[in-house]
């Protein structure tokens, strides 16, 4: 496999948002190995009215105006992490928002990482506490809990041998284009790619 490196993050954001279907997350922690491969992205470009960085540099947001190739992540509702990729030139603030992925390797890991909030979850709602695989990475704070991300990868190099994106040289499949979902602004933008069929992708 090939890791991908810092010029692949700093082409225009959308092609970056597109071509990131497909290709592998690689978590290396603690002794463990987590691969995931990316099935659902949305993007966030600098005229955006749901980005960011729409309305300029913040303390939160300061690492979306580097160069692409860096991990921003930021705690959304009070709730859990949420994990995107710089992308773009430097100065501009755009990125991509990883929304699901499909476990490959350390299954065990994953459903380790997610537990704790899992099983808060589903105490209130009376659900059995066994986390179905399906479960594990299937929306965008699922995956950033079962792939361990927290405070720690911000501004991390998404070139280092602990956290890279990596191809296989496989082809994707059939990529879906349609509207981003969770938000109130820029609803209308095709802005979301999905690998059709797949069943991790968070809503078809």
């Amino acid at each position: 496999m090939q890791i991908l490196d810092k010029s692949f993050y700093q082409q225009k954001t959308l092609e970056v948002t597109r071509d990131l279907i497909g290709k592998l997350i690689i978590v290396n922690s603690n002794g463990s190995k987590i691969v995931a491969k990316i099935v659902e992205t949305e993007a966030y470009t600098e005229n955006d009215p749901a980005c960011h960085a729409n309305k300029g540099m913040t303390p939160r947001n300061e690492i979306m105006f580097g160069p692409g190739g860096y991990a921003y992540v930021y705690f959304s509702y009070g709730n859990h992490w949420l994990l995107n990729f710089v992308t773009g030139k430097e100065g501009v603030g755009e990125a991509v928002l990883i929304r699901a992925v499909e476990p490959v390797e350390g299954l065990d890991v994953m459903r380790k990482n997610r537990l704790p909030a899992y099983a808060k979850a589903t105490a209130r709602q009376g659900r059995p506490k066994v986390i179905r695989k399906i479960d594990l990475t299937n929306g965008p704070g699922k995956l950033a809990q079962a792939l361990g991300i927290t405070k720690g990868y911000y501004g991390m190099d998404l070139t280092s041998k602990q956290f890279h994106v990596s191809s296989n040289g496989e082809k994707s499949g059939r990529i879906i284009t349609t509207t981003r979902i969770g938000i109130s602004q820029g609803c209308d933008l095709p802005y979301r790619f999905y690998l059709k069929d797949n069943p991790y992708v968070s809503k078809k």
